[in-house]
């Protein structure tokens, strides 16, 4: 999935800089959060700011970044109601932000903070502000409980997004807006081919780690060989800790026996698996069918979640396997002898982060032929709205090669605020069209290369229609051989929509907000 890092349309940031790690802790995270406003994102600029920092710090300097960007916009209607006059100079405004953060939500004394806030604007070369700073942090020192109930009364997000949600979700939109301005719990995918998820549960207790098994079934309808629609379940298994913890703390997690992905993120590789099943299922009785190579591809797969989900569940020794699905003809109908995948990604460093984590999973290419030979791993650094398997950059037409694609689509990523806070000071009304403009360009382009009965999974972590049932219904409008694939009431998860279903990040299993879709290609 890649995530838009189009910077806030706001005069009054200065240029992008590299972002200077030294003084004191508040003046680092005061840094940091002048990068972010200049269009770096949270992930970028967390490691060099926690690196910077001595061990004892750097809890606090976390807290007081996430916090403070979780409440950013909150914060920010806050101050405006403080300030006899506007507060213009958003380095004044930043500093105050992050004052407010200490004392509202850090419980940091109130001595500490505003003493350390107002030495910060001096660090930062705004000393004419300090007695701006100091006024109006006594001033809400003195009444704490009731500035911070005035904060948490509405939503912390641009009026846009908040407008765009209410539009959108008007019965979940109270609970959804406050829901985005929480931490997100940390889930954990355990690697079937290696143990199972009770087992890895067990080994997390030993280890004095508390976690809850979460399990979402799915369901959805898919063509038999007769030509009819056949119900389908499956269940989709996942960990959530009680605390988030770091990853090596977690045993075995280096040699690649668990990995850190949301609940909801975890449905994607076992829907499209299931679904390539039931296509080579419906074609055993297909007796000129002697095709037993398949291929599938893995579109915007960065940093490869859900590539190595799946590539876990093809190399499983159990029914999740392609190499085990059954024939009820092994003379007329071949078994699957050869799978090829390939994955795609338009950033050169993000194609390293992929084969950085297939490696800790030992699902490298390497790793793959060792195992099993007749498994074939290609990663390729290409832009989907253009990328042609098998053909040059001039040729005018794409030919159906795969069997099964899914599609982590570009988007908003409005459905991760939890995870990363910069997104909502990121994001800009105008980049829903863009994206949504880009999303229908890739779909388009992708579209032609899927084989006859193939499937293509739709895949979003937005929470906004425009980017998903509102895409795949023009989808369909434009393309009379794609056929929705109903999900059925089985499912355990989402809000059910006129195509796909809609995971909201304050569903029942805590994951973030994604969307999905299913469809088949049929002959026109």
């Amino acid at each position: 999935m890649r995530q838009n890092s189009t910077a806030p349309r706001n005069n009054k940031l200065k240029p992008s800089s590299n972002l200077i790690m030294n003084g004191s802790v508040r003046v680092r995270v005061i840094r940091t959060l002048l990068a972010i406003q200049n269009g770096q994102s949270l992930s970028s600029v967390l490691d060099p700011l926690l690196n910077s920092l001595h061990d004892g710090d750097k809890g606090f300097a976390h807290a007081l970044l996430l916090t403070t960007l979780r409440q950013w916009h909150a914060l920010a209607r806050l101050l405006d109601s403080l300030a006899d006059n506007p507060v213009d100079e958003v380095e004044v405004r930043t500093t105050i932000q992050v004052g407010l953060v200490q004392l509202l939500y850090l419980e940091v004394a109130d001595h500490a903070a505003i003493h350390e806030t107002v030495e910060a604007a001096k660090e930062i070369e705004f000393a004419h502000s300090t007695g701006l700073v100091n006024a109006i942090l006594r001033k809400v020192a003195k009444n704490p409980s009731k500035f911070r109930k005035k904060c948490d009364k509405k939503h912390s997000l641009p009026n846009w997004l908040a407008y765009q949600l209410k539009q959108d979700w008007s019965e979940q939109y109270d609970e959804l807006t406050q829901g985005l301005r929480q931490p997100a719990p940390m889930f954990l995918r355990v690697n079937s081919a290696v143990t199972s998820v009770e087992d890895y549960q067990h080994a997390l207790d030993g280890a004095e780690i508390d976690a809850d098994i979460v399990e979402l079934t799915t369901g959805f309808k898919v063509a038999n060989s007769s030509g009819s629609a056949t119900s389908t379940t499956l269940s989709t298994k996942g960990l959530r800790l009680h605390q988030s913890t770091a990853v090596n703390a977690l045993p075995d997690f280096a040699l690649g026996t668990a990995s850190v992905q949301d609940m909801h993120a975890q449905l994607a590789a076992p829907i499209i698996n299931k679904a390539l099943m039931a296509k080579l299922s419906a074609e055993e009785s297909d007796t000129e069918n002697t095709n037993n190579e398949i291929h599938i591809l893995d579109a915007c797969a960065a940093p490869g979640g859900k590539l190595a989900h799946w590539l876990e569940l093809i190399s499983a020794n159990d029914e999740s396997s392609l190499f085990h699905v059954k024939q009820d003809d092994a003379e007329t109908s071949p078994a699957i002898t050869d799978i090829k995948v390939t994955a795609i990604d338009n950033e050169a460093p993000r194609i390293e982060r992929i084969r950085e984590n297939l490696q800790r999973l030992n699902l490298s290419q390497h790793d793959l032929q060792q195992a099993n030979n007749s498994i074939a791993l290609n990663i390729v650094c290409a832009d989907a709205t253009r990328w042609q398997h098998g053909k040059n950059k001039k040729a005018a037409t794409n030919e159906p090669v795969f069997d099964a694609i899914l599609l982590d689509s570009p988007c908003t990523a409005t459905g991760v605020i939890r995870r990363h806070p910069d997104i909502s000071i990121l994001r800009t009304e105008e980049d829903i069209e863009q994206t949504a403009l880009l999303q229908a360009d890739i779909l388009h382009n992708l579209w032609p290369q899927l084989k006859v009965g193939g499937y293509l999974l739709y895949v979003t972590c937005s929470i906004l229609k425009q980017e998903n049932v509102e895409q795949m219904q023009d989808f369909i409008t434009h393309h009379n051989d794609a056929v929705v694939i109903e999900f059925t009431d089985d499912c355990s998860w989402g809000i059910e929509q006129a195509i796909g279903r809609q995971c909201l990040p304050i569903d029942s299993a805590s994951g973030d907000g994604f969307y999905y879709a299913l469809l088949q290609k049929t002959a026109e």
